[in-house]
């Protein structure tokens, strides 16, 4: 029971933190790049294209951690949807890594354990 929820607890923070990470869709990345500081500086080496598309996996991300459980339809699709969150978190920990950007790299390492967690614990669950 305890594990369930602290799952959901971590599942819901990562949905959060996924839903507001899409805003890369909405804003010119110019302005994301001058809101966010040094951390934010990583969206002017992609294109507007490759935001969208970023963006976008984002959000179908939001929906495969929550939908499928809550629904209880294919709920197989919450750990493989953590899965393939954890992948695009690997890509940014090597993004962050490639720019020398050490000090900004914590937060998606913290996302990072924080999909396997998800993952982890919802297939052996």
């Amino acid at each position: 029971m305890a594990m369930n929820v602290t799952l959901w607890i971590i599942t819901g923070i990562l949905a959060a933190v996924l839903l507001i990470s899409t805003s890369k869709m909405i804003f010119p990345r110019e302005k994301i790049a001058a809101l966010g500081g040094h951390a934010g500086q990583w969206v002017l080496d992609f294109s507007p294209t490759a935001l969208r598309i970023i963006g976008s996996l984002e959000l179908l991300a939001v929906f495969g951690l929550i939908l499928p459980a809550v629904l209880d339809i294919a709920p197989v699709m919450v750990p493989v949807t953590a899965t393939c969150v954890a992948a695009l978190f690997v890509g940014a920990v090597v993004m962050r890594l490639r720019r020398g950007e050490r000090a900004t790299i914590t937060p998606d390492v913290v996302y990072l354990a924080m999909a396997i967690f998800v993952a982890w614990g919802r297939f052996a669950g």
